[in-house]
């Protein structure tokens, strides 16, 4: 006896996910996060080939690629280019998973950075610089910020400038966080007269 012929079960069409490009709305911020990001988290150098769409193929070029988990200056699990999310200690990594972590975290950052402070939507060297701080400190600690908070005024340069507050770990100052924060700024305050 032959099993009568199935129709196969519809296929549910995977919605279309949020871009970078569609929360930042500029490809040369998307560029700029792709390679910032790396090298300001895991000193990891790479380079990014960015479509018109804002599709990003990463290439790594040099520098270490933190593929097995470890804890950071203050004792976070970390992978990758300092990914915290969903991390267990020991836990390993190919490269196209740190690809797919980091454009995942690039969003999820991103989008919190611009809905706190929709200022920032297309401006290429404030919202790169927003979203690198946030990456660093967090969502809600961008958007309870000084800088937000003088973004959100149209007060530029200053909210720029507000980035050196955030240069301490473990409550003490951090001189590399002193430098990241000093690159931030330089980045944010590109293009403003």
């Amino acid at each position: 006896m032959t099993e009568p012929a199935r129709t196969p079960a519809p296929v549910a069409k995977k919605p279309l996910g949020k871009t970078l490009l569609g929360i930042v709305g500029s490809i040369g911020a998307v560029a700029a996060l792709f390679t910032m990001t790396p090298a300001e988290e895991s000193g990891r150098k790479v380079e990014a080939h960015v479509t018109a769409d804002g599709a990003a193929t990463l290439r790594h070029v040099a520098g270490p690629q933190y593929l097995t988990a470890y804890r950071d200056i203050v004792g976070v699990v970390t992978i990758c280019d300092g990914d915290t999310s969903d991390v267990k200690a020991g836990q390993v990594a190919k490269p196209a998973e740190c690809t797919a972590r980091l454009e995942r975290q690039l969003i999820v950052h991103a989008e919190g950075v611009v809905a706190c402070v929709p200022q920032l939507y297309g401006r290429e060297h404030q919202v790169t610089a927003a979203v690198l701080l946030a990456y660093n400190i967090g969502v809600r600690g961008f958007c309870g910020s000084t800088a937000a908070r003088l973004f959100r005024a149209g007060r530029w340069a200053n909210g720029c400038r507000a980035f050196g507050m955030w240069n301490k770990a473990g409550g003490r100052v951090v001189r590399g966080l002193t430098l990241r924060r000093g690159r931030e700024t330089a980045e944010c305050l590109r293009g403003l007269a």
